[in-house]
């Protein structure tokens, strides 16, 4: 019987990246995914001929550069085209845009205030010191306060010096940013109401908080760190799709020696004595290896796959405790024209960015409070993107995809998620979308809707999360995902975490990946 240095469950981005730098390392890698395909959440599929959508995760940005370089993803077929731009349209007729170009940008927002033209030059240094600021930690393991070994005392010593090094200022300004609600914290910068809701939308997404709630500007802070080819608060569209991204890393992970099965779902994982000794899969097969890395959310992983029985009860409870409470759906469209949309009619570069339904603070929270109440939100939140207008291979010849992400739409909805409940979901988001593209409705050709419930059953997410777990203050850094065991290890020796669910959380980001696979070379140096 082979015995691999090290199984890998979960062919996510995630676990192509831990075993992309195990196998770099020299160790022999075995990547279990349960799926016909890699990627997780980040697939592009054919759902109809001709249509390739990216079904769930849809943009890139999060990324690490240091996974980039070290496993040479853009020769392995990585391409990411820019999204410069993002329209806010209003019920009005007119609109808010945010431009890439920087002149634009700024004619633009004089259009509304010419007070925010000066406010918002101060904020984007301000944010672009905080995410650089910020930036370090997400690349370090994190140290565990209640511990007095050598190495969480550096790692302490290391966040304090860096912290220090702030100043007094942007101390206090990342302090706000860290407890602070991404409304509260955009009123004390800007009058402009769709700039506001625009930017505090960052904060809400993958949490089942609103623009108000406590918490969310830093949600905000963690979308500002995207970065592409260097350039902050940058986004963009993976040419074929996020599953591209995906196999890019698969391929990094196979030239590296790792070997990559699909179709190979895993029951259980192996253990004796309190060691991961390998797994077994739905079929019966017994896979040995001398550690286990889990890509798997932590409800998952641990309650599932492990058991309780093998487990701490502290623990088990902490597990118990971390919030899921997927809200974010998804509405994939094939489209014969393009939508025309009222502020800016015709086809222009605006088609070639983002639009986000996104008026007001008030209309955002209006659509949680649907949330809050077990319903999906009827005028919901939405952050749309047409890949096939930077990417026309996604489409035929003069057809169209459009990418449409949705809050809210609760994993606990009221009555469970029926076909007819999905239906009406899609009705709310296609119906919201006309108001302001009314062309939109005989446009569609095919429609495919999906719900937090399809996001577990299809993608394994528990309750549907998207980051594996919320983005909520109690659930960041050594506290993911529970006290003592943020730093990937686990109550099992040998048996690693390597998902979203752990530090620095979720986003197509991969530094889970990488950080887990460096934590599991020095222990086993």
């Amino acid at each position: 019987m082979t015995t691999y240095d090290a199984i890998v469950i979960g062919g996510g981005h995630n676990g192509l990246v831990a075993a992309a730098y195990l196998a770099r390392a020299g160790r022999r890698v075995l990547v279990l995914e349960r799926r016909e395909r890699v990627g997780g959440a980040a697939v592009s599929e054919q759902v109809f001929p001709g249509f390739t959508y990216s079904v769930y995760s849809y943009v890139v940005s999060l990324l690490r550069p240091e996974i980039i370089r070290d496993l040479d993803l853009p020769r392995h077929g990585l391409h990411v085209l820019p999204l410069d731009s993002t329209v806010t349209p209003l019920s009005n007729g007119d609109y808010f845009a945010q431009w890439g170009d920087p002149d634009q940008h700024r004619r633009e927002l004089f259009r509304h205030s010419a007070r925010d033209v000066e406010a918002y030059e101060e904020f984007g240094r301000l944010m672009h010191f905080m995410a650089r600021a910020v930036k370090p930690i997400l690349g370090m393991v994190a140290p565990d306060p209640a511990s007095l070994s050598p190495r969480d005392l550096l790692g302490l010593l290391h966040v304090g010096r860096h912290v220090r090094s702030l100043g007094s200022e942007r101390f206090h300004a990342l302090y706000k940013l860290m407890t602070m609600s991404a409304a509260d914290y955009l009123d004390e910068w800007f009058e402009t109401e769709p700039l506001k809701a625009t930017k505090s939308a960052s904060g809400i997404i993958g949490t089942f908080l609103g623009p108000r709630s406590p918490g969310t500007a830093y949600v905000l802070l963690h979308h500002y760190m995207g970065e592409i080819d260097g350039v902050f608060r940058a986004w963009g569209f993976a040419k074929g799709g996020t599953g591209a991204l995906s196999e890019a890393i698969a391929g990094a992970a196979r030239a590296a020696g790792a070997e990559i099965r699909t179709s190979a779902s895993v029951d259980r994982i192996l253990i004796a004595d309190g060691r991961a000794m390998g797994v077994v899969l739905e079929g019966g097969d017994e896979i040995r290896a001398r550690l286990v890395v889990s890509g798997a959310d932590p409800r998952r992983t641990f309650i599932d796959l492990v058991g309780e029985q093998h487990l701490p009860d502290d623990f088990v409870a902490a597990i118990r405790r971390f919030k899921f409470r997927g809200s974010s759906g998804k509405v994939n469209l094939a489209l014969g024209e393009l939508p025309d949309f009222t502020c800016l009619p015709g086809v222009g570069p605006h088609l070639r960015g983002a639009f986000s339904i996104s008026p007001s603070i008030a209309y955002l929270e209006r659509a949680y409070d649907d949330a809050k109440y077990g319903e999906f939100s009827r005028r919901p939140y939405m952050d749309i993107v047409i890949p096939s207008m930077i990417d026309p291979g996604m489409a035929p010849p003069g057809k169209h995809v459009m990418s449409i992400f949705v809050q809210y739409a609760p994993y606990r909805l009221n009555g469970g998620w029926t076909d007819a409940k999905r239906e009406a979901f899609g009705d709310a988001v296609i119906d919201t979308l006309s108001e302001y593209a009314p062309n939109l409705k005989s446009a569609i050709l095919h429609r495919q809707v999906i719900t937090p419930a399809d996001i577990e059953r299809v993608a394994g997410l528990a309750e549907g999360n998207i980051f594996h777990g919320e983005l909520s203050l109690q659930q960041l850094f050594f506290l993911r995902p529970a006290p003592a065991w943020s730093r990937y290890r686990t109550p099992i020796r040998a048996l690693y975490q390597c998902g979203s669910g752990t530090h620095p959380g979720g986003g197509i980001m991969g530094g889970p990946g990488r950080l887990a696979a460096l934590t599991i070379l020095r222990d086993r140096a």
